[in-house]
Parts: structure tokens; sequence; C-alpha cells
């Protein structure tokens, strides 16, 4: 009788676990998708999301999408469900990854359905289109990333309006326009907007954020000056990575106060003046990259020095002489320079003409008369 009663048991289970798929089996072939099932509201309006997604995507060649119908949204290729924050006893979409599906189609309106969804990953897809408005309404939302698609529009002023996000990363897409001084006093943790047709002034409030990871990086039409409130930065900041950005300016000595800092990477801009010797206070700094600028002096030994650091370039400026110590780093790029004794230097003439022409005079929010690139 007892085993009669385990064998029961099992056969109980199976049933209740095979119900859903009995259930979808009974579908006739070719049917549109069933209508979702009614007692959670948070899963009805995730199929609609979903399946307006589905229905704006034109390409997907790797099938990812295949398994998206009926009304079971959480068994959803790349849709992953959790309890929701607010009712213990309802389920509801809290992550939709799709990364690397090299999926092609816009993005809907619908997606702001959403309501729950913590994690949005769409990165390396061929998505394009601008963001949609709707976006705004996910205030769980987490971090989001819909790097390396095809997107365009102005910077998405959506993200101004999600009180939880913390990670941004909008890079390698066709965003344009002006990046709002407004999000640099958002509590993001890491902000990636590089390799876009963005357009504007470093902002004066910059220094405000509290990141810990910025990149900023190949936007040529950006410009401004590093503000010597960088200083501010330094009870989050990890990595700062401005090349290619525009930049025209002195390196204002209060970035030494960046101690948390590991990565500095200031390459191909107009920088100009001497590399203050306050760098050799960031104890932290495994990677620093001056290269393709307009610098000039001696390199402080100090810099040299730091006890962390792996990675020096500052090749192609204007320096004068480097400490035998900064050899002993482990890689350092010190090439096109006008360094005696060093191989691979810049012709005498132009090394000349750069110090015989005025100094640039470097102030709080910039420099004046800097010498001309070569």
């Amino acid at each position: 009788m007892a085993m009669m009663g385990s064998t029961a048991a099992v056969l109980l289970a199976l049933v209740v676990v095979a119900s859903p798929l009995l259930l979808a089996a009974s579908q006739p072939v070719g049917a549109p998708p069933a209508a979702p099932a009614t007692n959670n509201s948070r899963l009805e309006k995730a199929y609609v999301a979903l399946q307006a997604l589905k229905k704006a995507i034109t390409d997907d060649p790797k099938n990812l999408t295949k398994n998206w119908c009926g009304p079971d949204v959480c068994s959803y290729y790349g849709v992953y469900c959790a309890t929701a924050p607010d009712d213990p006893c309802a389920r509801t979409v809290a992550s939709v990854d799709l990364n690397h599906g090299d999926l092609a189609g816009t993005l809907p309106e619908e997606l702001g359905l959403l309501s729950d969804l913590a994690v949005f990953h769409l990165n390396s897809n061929r998505f394009c289109g601008a963001l949609p408005d709707a976006l705004r309404s996910l205030h769980l939302l987490h971090e989001i990333d819909v790097s390396n698609n095809q997107l365009t529009g102005n910077f998405p002023s959506q993200f101004l309006c999600l009180p939880n996000v913390q990670y941004v990363d909008i890079r390698f897409n066709n965003f344009c326009g002006e990046v709002p001084a407004a999000i640099f006093e958002k509590k993001i943790d890491a902000l990636f907007i590089n390799n876009n047709n963005f357009e504007f002034t470093l902002p004066a409030n910059f220094s405000s954020s509290t990141a810990s990871v910025i990149v900023l990086a190949n936007l040529p039409r950006v410009g401004g000056c590093l503000p010597s409130s960088i200083g501010d930065m330094a009870g989050t900041l990890n990595e700062l990575i401005l090349l290619n950005s525009g930049i025209s300016s002195c390196i204002p000595p209060e970035i030494g106060k960046l101690d948390k800092l590991t990565v500095l990477d200031l390459s191909s801009n107009g920088i100009v003046g001497k590399l203050p010797d306050t760098i050799g206070n960031m104890h932290a700094l495994e990677q620093l990259n001056v290269a393709n600028n307009m610098l000039a002096g001696e390199i402080p030994e100090s810099i040299c020095a730091l006890p962390n650091l792996k990675n020096f370039t500052y090749s192609h400026n204007f320096f004068c002489g480097e400490p035998h110590r900064c050899l002993e780093v482990p890689h350092i790029d010190d090439r096109q320079n006008c360094i005696a004794g060093r191989p691979d230097q810049r012709p005498g003439e132009q090394c000349i003409e750069f110090l015989h022409r005025p100094p640039a005079q470097c102030a709080a929010h910039g420099q004046s008369s800097p010498p001309p690139m070569y």
C-alpha cells in the first residue's frame, strides 16, 4: 500500500508538471500565440511587450525568438523572471538579455510595459532607430546596455527619469547632439557613451559624477577643459577614459587627488602644459596614457615611482627629459618626443621650433596660446 501511495504521488506530480506542455501541444499547428493567462497582470503586460518586440524584429539569424510563443514568457529565450519586488506571490519579468544575437529591427514603445525590468541587455545586435520614449517608465531599471547597434537620435533623455539606473552603456551607435549635463548629476556607477556622434562641451558639473567608470572616448567634437574640481571625484572614480575627445586644456594638479583611479587615458587630445607631479599621489594607478598631445617639460619622477604603474604611454608629445626610473616601468612608450639619447624621437628642428614658442598659459579653466600640433 505504501508503494502504491508513492506511485500515485509520482503520477500526480507528472500530471501537474506536464499540464502546461499538454496545453501547449493541444494548440493547432500554425495557430496564433495563445492569449496570456489572466491571473498575473504583470506577465500579461510582459506578453504584450515581448510579442511587440518579436514583431519589430526583422531578422533573427540565430532564431533566438523562435520559442517566443504562448503566454509562458518566463520560458522565452533571454527572458528571466523573478519574484515581484512588491508582491512575494507574483512572478514578473526581471531581465531581458539578447546580447550578441545579431538581431535586426527596431525597439517598440510597448517595452515600457515591462515595469519591473531591472536588466535590459541588447548589445551587439543591429537594432536601429531611436530608443522608445516609454523606457522612462522603467523605474526599477538598474542596467541598460544597447551598445554596438545602429541606434540613432539624440542622447536618450529617458535615462534622466530612471531613479535606479546604475549602468548605462550606449557606445558604438549613431547617437548625436548634446549630452545633457544632468547625466553627470545622476548616481550612476558606470557611463559608456563613447564612439557616437555627440557634440558638446565638457560641462562644469562633470566632476559632480559619482561614477566609478566614465568612458567618453572617440568623441572628437566634445571639447572643453578638464576642470580643477576633478579632484572631487576621488571618492568613487576608478577609470577615466577621455581619449580622442577634443579636450583642450592643461591637466590640473588637482587630478592627483584621484587616489582610487586605476586607469587614466587622456591620449589624442589637445592637452598642453606640463604633466603635473601630483599624479605621483595616485597610488592605485596602473595605466596612464597621455600620448598624442602637446605636453612638454620633463616627466616627473614621482609618476614613474608609482607602485602599481604597469603601462605608461607618453609618446608623440614634446617632453625633453625622463628620469631613468621611468625605464623601469614594465611597459613605457616614449617615442616621438624630444628626449636626448632615446630612439625614435622627433626631428631636432621640430623640437627647437616648439621650445621657442611661448609656453602655454594654464589657468583654472583652460589655457591660452597652445603650440601647434605636428
